[in-house]
């Protein structure tokens, strides 16, 4: 998700394709209305989710809607969520994506709408789900003040720990600031276990860090204006890769956080977090079903527990501000008309609950919501609510090319490679070649 969920992100392609029902997967995409001669409506999903219960859902929600609507088939492609967004724009660019698909929103999504290759939706937007689902939500799906996606989770940013291992090492209460954290990790060291687990061979990982100080170094007005601009003249920039500089420096992280993966098997980094093997992680509010899936059980992990990134004094950032946001499902223009319908389908509280149940995640409908047991996602849920606000991604809202050139950066700042000086200047100069 991540950033969908699938949870966010950047490894092999493990593209599976599934048929659903009797309907082989042929590309129907791009044909205006997916109508065949016998009056049925053929349409593709591209989505993220590869195993477990989240490929159940997708195949649930698929069938649920077909027998509600026997002149639609919709055939299922499961893309890792690392290959997505390359995947989706070369499809996009040749001319024949899929009907339905992700949507990480933000520069990716603008640049998507400028293209002329998403279904406005505003219009199509059913009155169930305007009124479930909140104004703030829809608004991460929206550019130029029309709605272009279906919001579907809410994914925001933070720590996800083990409590039991916080507890072996004598942590009796979350951090509330940066200098607390750096204190939790003193005291996990202290007690022999691996303080952050960290999937930087992934880049977007590492970069999330970034994004989390930058977060609290730069007021809201000016991550919004540089999302515009691409411009990172603002000393908080700087400040950002400095803060991210010092922090590493006490070697916080997993040994082999350069080469370790974000969420594929069970040396991932969120594997380190489902088998004990480090106290904490931070990442989009995907991570639980993820972490799930690398128990030795396949079951949710016990004592998983979570808290929002903490503070830092001195910085321009609105407290209780959180880094993360909303995904959602577009239609390609050329989609069929029912493939609003599928999303609206999709956004219904008896799907969301279902979306919920499946991914271990928050789901982004307010009825929904009141199904979440856990204490840990009604935290998330809570955090959101209250946050003054809410930021998409850094990457996801600088925009493909800049968003990339910047979580490259931040794993070389990580190794070495560079200085906080030039790690910006390197994404200045990718941010000037547009």
């Amino acid at each position: 998700m991540a950033r969908t969920i699938t949870a966010r992100r950047k490894a092999a392609v493990t593209a599976a394709v599934l048929a659903v029902g009797a309907l082989a997967l042929t590309s129907c995409s791009g044909n205006g209305d997916g109508g065949s001669a016998d009056g049925t409506v053929e349409m593709t999903l591209w989505q993220n989710s590869t195993t477990g219960p989240g490929q159940e859902f997708w195949k649930d929600a698929i069938a649920a809607f077909e027998a509600e609507n026997e002149n639609v088939k919709i055939s299922m492609q499961s893309v890792q969520n690392e290959d997505m967004d390359g995947k989706l724009q070369t499809a996009l660019n040749a001319g024949d994506p899929p009907d339905i698909f992700l949507q990480r929103g933000g520069g990716k999504m603008a640049a998507m709408v400028q293209a002329g290759q998403l279904m406005d939706l505003t219009d199509l937007i059913g009155d169930t789900a305007k009124e479930e689902i909140s104004e703030g939500s829809f608004k991460a799906e929206t550019y130029q003040d029309k709605v272009w996606a279906m919001p579907l989770a809410v994914l925001p940013s933070g720590f996800w720990y083990s409590s039991d291992l916080f507890t072996q090492a004598g942590i009796t209460e979350a951090p509330a600031t940066v200098e607390d954290l750096e204190g939790v990790v003193d005291q996990l060291k202290a007690a022999g276990i691996a303080p952050i687990a960290l999937g930087a061979k992934d880049a977007w990982p590492a970069a999330h860090w970034f994004y989390n100080f930058a977060l609290r170094e730069c007021s809201p007005e000016t991550i919004e204006k540089t999302g515009d601009s691409k411009d990172f003249s603002d000393e908080c920039w700087l400040k950002s890769a400095e803060d991210l500089a010092d922090f590493a420096e006490l070697q916080p992280f997993n040994e082999g956080y350069l080469t370790t993966s974000a969420q594929q098997g069970a040396g991932s980094s969120a594997g380190l977090i489902a088998n004990h093997q480090a106290g904490m992680e931070l990442m989009g509010a995907w991570n639980p079903g993820v972490i799930a899936s690398l128990t030795p059980d396949e079951q949710p992990l016990p004592d998983l527990a979570w808290f929002p990134f903490p503070e830092l004094s001195g910085g321009e950032g609105e407290p209780g501000s959180i880094m993360g946001g909303v995904d959602g499902y577009s239609c390609s223009a050329k989609a069929p008309k029912e493939c609003a319908d599928f999303l609206n389908f999709l956004a219904s509280a008896e799907q969301q609950e279902a979306y919920y149940k499946a991914f271990n995640a928050p789901p982004v409908n307010s009825v929904a919501q009141e199904a979440v047991e856990e204490e840990y996602l009604q935290e998330v849920l809570a955090a959101y609510n209250k946050a003054p606000f809410v930021s998409q991604w850094l990457d996801t809202v600088l925009g493909q090319n800049v968003g990339n050139a910047l979580n490259v950066a931040v794993v070389d700042l990580l190794a070495g490679k560079s200085t906080p000086e030039q790690m910006i200047k390197s994404v200045s100069d990718a941010a000037k070649k547009g």
